[in-house]
């Protein structure tokens, strides 16, 4: 391997799947942000907002979906480490005339970086959203799930373009 590229942290020398052991690294504040776009018919966006779905409140119901998927994210992903977060929010807002922009944080003080639960809570409130709507709607699209940034930790800070 070059040594100018950095390294899969995931795989052994074999190149075998790993969990990396964190265990030497010191407990640091680390959080991060990530989104997602979900793109509808205008019309959808009217029933979200006007709260006229029958299923009940999207936003609510997605938040709560977002949070629960941050606090999950080791048992979905399967090489992250199970972490004690100490903050997870998740905001859910319409953007006329056609899309729902979705924002997760997540933080903790800990030795890994929490990337992956604001990815993971970005999309499962995405996927919750569209289970919601789904019946009126099923052309929407889920795009743009990305992380936006990340503080904290040796590889230091980061911020999308």
């Amino acid at each position: 391997m070059s040594t100018d590229q950095p390294s899969l942290t995931h795989l052994d020398d074999n190149g075998a799947a790993r969990m990396v052991d964190v265990g030497d690294k010191a407990v640091t504040a680390r959080s991060a942000v990530a989104e997602a776009l979900v793109r509808m018919r205008p019309a959808t966006l009217a029933l979200i907002t006007e709260g006229r779905l029958p299923k009940g409140d999207v936003f609510a119901v997605a938040r709560i979906a977002g949070i629960q998927a941050a606090k999950k994210t080791s048992e979905l992903i399967p090489l992250c480490h199970p972490l004690m977060l100490s903050g997870v929010q998740v905001d859910l807002d319409a953007e006329a005339p056609d899309a729902v922009r979705i924002t997760a944080s997540c933080r903790l003080a800990g030795q890994t970086g929490v990337e992956m639960e604001a990815l993971t809570a970005a999309s499962v409130a995405a996927l919750t959203l569209y289970d919601m709507c789904k019946a009126v709607d099923r052309s929407m699209v889920i795009e743009q799930v990305r992380l936006l940034e990340k503080a904290g930790g040796k590889s230091g800070d980061f911020h999308a373009p």
